[in-house]
């Protein structure tokens, strides 16, 4: 919903602002007053195209700025999420157009692209009018009218996932042509390289333990030196430590029969003798394992050498050696599985693309037993709107293909798809009697296509999430009493959705909600227009101008009472 509209410095404008309601919201003014710059401003907003030219002469720039409830809009929520833009339950939109052709564009005071706000604008609001916002009039957008009449959600959400599934293998499947490429250029060498690995078949342990025992083996004759050394010092040399040691403790056990102070110690010499002892021990054998083997220290060195070289083309470590094993091993297995591989992903694709067929087969043949509701609906309800002898027919077509990639199967044929299913859908009319229907978006005049789409969107109006749909001036080449029946279209849809309508008739404005006048003055040398919300008492006023001209009658006024009636 639209609360508020701010326009500055724009064409005829010079500054106001227009706060909106929910309901019927009718503006109506006389010819060249600026209702129409009104909405074009609101497109420029959504994401038309702007020129310097609608800048106010004098003025550097124009601003428009508009407010919109977003409380429970979750595609509005969803899209500002994926830009990384703060959601919150109002949603601010603002464009600056510059003299100097440069044009600003913010989502909650966050710049962004006229693109992000195109999309933002496409949730938002549904503009019918000579306006690029007549999505009737995009044939693209025929598809999502039908199946938001149809209320089919649930089965797009099936059929949508089973896609992303169906992308997957089929990505999956590419990514395994180009490893078979790739893999087959080097399986020669990978072949090599893991026969070189395995032959030395290194591990980290391994590597560990072996430059342990080479510096072991590299210094075997000084071990022995000194180990001999230290065990003659400790315990069979001349005058041994050991012996020193007992010949200490006898004396302190003398001492302590004297003073009973040495008899600890006493404790700590003997403790002292025993490490001696212990540590004599642990050297003595380690003498007699020490062993010279010249054959061993060789077979070592070489063995560390070959885990050298494959440090030295495989990474810097045996850890990175390993890893590299287990990647070519992988590589290598996938060249010699290959065919399997293959085989059994295009089974699995050309499963999920008899599954995704299945799915769209379901959703075209809800599109063709709804679309015969659909046509009698629209054509009822543009005989109301006073096209009597009209013909609405929804076209559904489907195209097989012969791609060998993009493609989906249904009852054994291959089709061309996309998000939607595989049905092409358009809609044709034809708004007189013996004429072929045709594309709507060639033959409709603007105001046919305003009561088609106000036909379409009564039909859709408890499916359709746009919260607000504009109509300007809808009335063209009504009369007064077909005039009343596209009013009351317009106020029984506006219990769904939030309807702005411009409109020169009286009967339209009479059912207003609220009413808005849009007034052209003069200030200065200058021209200016301005947007003003109507007293129930100027909105009579309003409604009986719009039936006898400026000069307002006792019947215009009396008449205005009983078209206004209707909103009591």
């Amino acid at each position: 919903m639209l609360k508020s509209l701010a326009i500055k410095d724009y064409a005829l404008i010079e500054s106001i602002e227009v706060e909106f309601e929910n309901g019927l919201n009718i503006i109506t003014g006389e010819t060249g007053a600026g209702k129409s710059i009104l909405i074009d401003a609101l497109g420029i907003l959504l994401g038309d195209r702007a020129s310097v030219e609608v800048v106010r002469r004098d003025c550097n720039k124009a601003i428009i700025e508009g407010i919109f409830d977003v409380s429970n809009n979750k595609k509005i929520e969803k899209l500002l999420l994926k830009n990384e833009i703060d959601f919150n339950d109002e949603l601010i939109l603002r464009r600056e157009i510059s003299i100097k052709g440069n044009n600003r564009v913010f989502i909650n005071d966050t710049p962004v692209s006229l693109n992000l706000i195109k999309e933002a604008g496409d949730y938002l609001v549904d503009l019918h009018g000579q306006h690029e916002h007549q999505s009737l009039l995009r044939s693209e957008k025929h598809v999502e009218f039908l199946d938001d009449y149809l209320n089919i959600s649930s089965l797009h959400d099936v059929y949508r996932y089973e896609l992303s599934q169906l992308n997957s293998l089929k990505k999956e499947l590419k990514s395994w042509y180009e490893k078979e490429r790739l893999i087959r250029e080097k399986f020669d060498l990978y072949s090599f390289q893991l026969k070189e690995i395995n032959e030395v078949s290194p591990s980290v342990e391994e590597e560990e333990e072996l430059e342990k025992e080479l510096k072991i083996l590299e210094n075997s004759a000084k071990l022995t030196t000194l180990t001999q050394e230290i065990y003659s010092t400790l315990y069979e040399g001349e005058n041994p430590v050991y012996d020193q040691l007992i010949n200490v403790l006898e004396s302190l056990k003398e001492l302590g029969f004297i003073d009973g102070q040495f008899k600890e110690k006493e404790t700590e010499c003997n403790s002292a003798a025993a490490l001696v002892q212990d540590i004599a021990d642990f050297i003595r054998s380690y003498m007699n394992r020490i062993e010279t083997d010249p054959a061993r220290l060789e077979e070592v060195r070489e063995r560390i050498v070959g885990f050298g070289r494959l440090k030295k083309k495989y990474g810097g470590s045996i850890k990175s050696v390993l890893a590299y094993k287990l990647k070519i091993s992988e590589e290598i297995d996938i060249a010699t599985n290959f065919d399997d591989k293959i085989k059994e992903l295009n089974e699995r694709l050309k499963s999920s693309r008899h599954t995704i067929g299945m799915i769209a087969k379901r959703i075209s043949d809800k599109r063709r037993k709804g679309s015969i509701k659909l046509k009698e609906e629209i054509e009822e309800s543009l005989k109301y709107l006073g096209i009597n002898h009209s013909e609405f027919m929804v076209s559904i077509n489907n195209k097989e293909t012969d791609d060998s990639e993009n493609y989906i199967i249904v009852e054994d044929k291959k089709y061309n798809y996309n998000i939607h299913g595989y049905d092409e859908v358009e809609f044709y009319v034809s708004t007189n009697l013996g004429e072929t229907p045709k594309p709507l978006v060639k033959v409709a005049s603007g105001g046919e296509v305003s009561r088609i789409m106000l036909a379409l969107k009564t039909s859709l109006a408890k499916n359709d999430s746009l919260p607000l749909l504009i109509f300007d001036e809808i009335d063209t080449g009504v009369s007064g009493r077909i005039g009343q029946k596209v009013g009351m279209a317009l106020k029984k849809l506006s219990n769904y959705h939030q309807i702005i309508a411009i409109t020169h008739l009286p009967q339209i404005a009479a059912l207003a909600k609220v009413h808005y006048a849009v007034e052209k003055h003069q200030v200065g040398n200058r021209v200016l227009s301005n947007v003003r919300k109507l007293s129930k008492s100027e909105r009579l006023n309003e409604v009986a101008k719009l039936l006898s001209g400026e000069v307002v009658t006792e019947t215009s006024i009396s008449t205005a009472k009983e078209l206004m009636a209707y909103t009591e």
